[in-house]
């Protein structure tokens, strides 16, 4: 095809397009446009029709209305071999071509570039070659496709679709069945194709997370349509992943980029001090094990508060460089008379704002003879003996706080055993006197 045209005109672009199978509708008025060297991503729900539309796109599938242009041109104009020489297609069928070692199965993509009978010359096994470094595959060219592992047979399809030297390439769910080191290895030569090369990547994923992070642009597909189109920091954010996926019990965060899970909070509430991000892991431990969170004072610019809100803690919170106010400092404390128990994620030594906020609740909670477990160096004494000793439990780690807060709920839960047991024998005995 000609390049200048292709520096002009977008890669891909389609317009009206409706697609589907025969009388039925998947998906219809679909507008996109794919610029050269970009990275899109169709997310949605399964069954929302985004492998109907990459189907229809490399032309496997005929359109049931509408216009699909590549590079300026028509689809429907451009011949078998000039379209195999610009597009490259990896679908999810399962592939297993018998007695053909991984190099020969690759040297398969060198087709729209061969002659009559498919002989190649250097610059072809040179290609082929070339195509199993990118995917970091060199070591399996003598090996039988067959012997592959899900892994490395997605690195040998992803490997042909190279050696076609495509300048788009469009893939359908490519990380599927492939475990987190494939993954990432895949998704990182791809997104190094559009770097590197100025390769066009299209592919329907199912990870939001990694879609945000690789992606240039991405479409929203459910409900028949289109839902959104954009670069993924203004299209993605929690209320429309929720509503993407119909999900109530997660919650995707723009700016941790990933989603986070809430709990139920069936097991009781937890107060803690935090900030400067030495809270995000206890949150989301204490989120895991089904307990409710209250915490603050944190800054609204801390990557604390950001994890908090996404799991759904109750937060206090100021603005960030201000001073914690008796007003913030009040509110967080009678959250903290409402949890069962305290966890200190470590005082800052700085002795800024923010720590001396987490100091005063500390003490505040030690007064109240609420069980305070600790994650700070130095223990009780760096906040001045400020109640009873038996109250402050220092944890070396988070594998000793969930075991001191188990014992700690355990013995909780046992008082109140005890003294619902002595209330009733009291009543028992008040009756026998009556």
């Amino acid at each position: 095809m000609d390049n200048n045209n292709t520096r002009k005109n977008p890669v891909l672009s389609c317009r009206s397009l409706a697609v589907g199978y025969k009388d039925k509708t998947v998906l219809s008025d679909i507008n996109l446009s794919f610029a050269p060297g970009q990275f899109i991503s169709l997310l949605g729900p399964n069954g929302a029709g985004k492998t109907t539309l990459l189907r229809t796109l490399s032309r496997h599938l005929n359109p049931l209305a509408g216009d699909i242009a590549v590079s300026g041109r028509p689809l429907d104009d451009i011949s078998p071999i000039e379209l195999a020489r610009f597009m490259a297609v990896v679908l999810t069928e399962k592939v297993t071509p018998p007695l053909f070692t991984v190099f020969e199965f690759v040297a398969l993509g060198r087709y729209p570039h061969t002659d009559f009978l498919g002989r190649m010359g250097p610059h072809d096994y040179e290609t082929v070659q070339r195509a199993l470094a990118s995917v970091h595959a060199e070591d399996l060219g003598r090996r039988a496709f067959s012997d592959l592992s899900d892994g490395e047979r997605q690195k040998a399809l992803v490997a042909r679709a190279l050696a076609q030297e495509p300048q788009l390439l469009l893939l359908d769910e490519p990380t599927l069945h492939l475990d987190l080191k494939h993954r990432m290895e895949v998704m990182t030569i791809l997104r190094s194709l559009c770097h590197s090369q100025g390769v066009s990547v299209v592919a329907s994923l199912h990870d939001v997370d990694v879609a945000a992070k690789v992606s240039d642009r991405v479409a929203l597909i459910k409900d028949g349509g289109m839902t959104a189109w954009g670069m993924p920091e203004t299209v993605l954010s929690g209320p429309v992943v929720a509503d993407l996926y119909d999900f109530s019990d997660a919650r995707f965060s723009t700016r941790l980029g990933g989603i986070e899970f809430a709990g139920n909070g069936h097991k009781g509430r937890i107060f803690v001090t935090a900030g400067a991000g030495t809270g995000a892991l206890v949150y989301r431990m204490l989120v895991k094990r089904g307990f409710a969170i209250s915490t603050g004072v944190l800054y609204t610019n801390d990557v604390d508060y950001f994890v908090a809100r996404s799991l759904g803690a109750d937060c206090t919170a100021r603005p960030p460089m201000t001073p914690v106010s008796q007003g913030a400092l009040a509110e967080a404390e009678e959250k903290l008379d409402a949890c069962d128990a305290v966890i200190d994620c470590g005082l800052d030594d700085g002795g800024g704002p923010m720590s001396q906020g987490n100091l005063k609740l500390l003490q505040a909670a030690l007064k109240k003879g609420k069980p305070v477990l600790s994650l700070s160096e130095g223990g009780i004494e760096k906040i001045g003996h400020a109640g009873p000793a038996a109250c402050w439990i220092s944890c070396r780690d988070a594998s000793d706080l969930v075991k001191a807060l188990n014992k700690v709920l355990d013995r909780r839960v046992a008082a109140n055993q005890n003294k619902q047991e002595a209330m009733s024998e009291m009543a028992r005995n008040s009756a026998k006197e009556a």
